[in-house]
């Protein structure tokens, strides 16, 4: 029986691959640092393996750096539209909406529109995503030429470093907003 390998086992592989290089570190000397075979390592940077949480760590301690770095995927900068989900009526509903890798800078904001108000975005820094979840009303927002109807619920994420605008007809909306800068050096 194969064992399925997760899309987070090889995205760790593609980080442990990229830090490992960045080190100028062979695949041998990280497999002695580590205590792994080198067979071992060579699956888990090529994303044929599901590794442990211990080897992770083991990796992360060989490479002098925090563990969290090995489970950052490189950042998804196409549109994210998310229509809204029910809620559990027995119980909370807890969703995992959008996951924001580190090295951004993060603002949240509130944003409350009345209704027929057109609002063009001002493109901000290369690298910029803005994440917008509508907490009441409706309005179209994203990118220009390519505006998503949202409602109570949705969420929409995209490239905020490109021309982009929200716009209500006759209903108001109140929107959070949420913008991920890369951290300038």
């Amino acid at each position: 029986m194969t064992r399925s390998v997760s899309s987070a086992a090889a995205a760790a592989g593609l980080q442990v691959l990229r830090r490992r290089q960045q080190r100028g570190m062979s695949q041998a000397e990280l497999a002695r640092r580590t205590g792994l075979s080198k067979a071992t390592l060579s699956q888990l940077e090529a994303g044929t393996s599901n590794p442990t949480i211990d080897t992770l760590d083991a990796i992360a301690v060989a490479l002098a750096l925090p563990l969290t770095d090995l489970l950052t995927r490189p950042a998804d900068t196409g549109t994210l539209h998310l229509q809204a989900t029910k809620a559990d009526a027995d119980g909370p509903t807890r969703e995992l909406l959008r996951r924001i890798s580190g090295g951004n800078s993060l603002e949240i904001w509130r944003l409350r529109l009345p209704p027929n108000t057109t609002v063009e975005g001002v493109p901000h820094a290369p690298g910029t995503n803005e994440h917008l979840l509508v907490a009441a009303g409706q309005l179209a927002a994203g990118p220009s030429g390519d505006l998503r109807q949202l409602g109570q619920g949705d969420l929409l994420a995209f490239a905020g470093d490109a021309p982009h605008g929200y716009h209500t007809n006759g209903s108001s909306a109140d929107v959070t907003v949420v913008i991920a800068s890369p951290v300038q050096a």
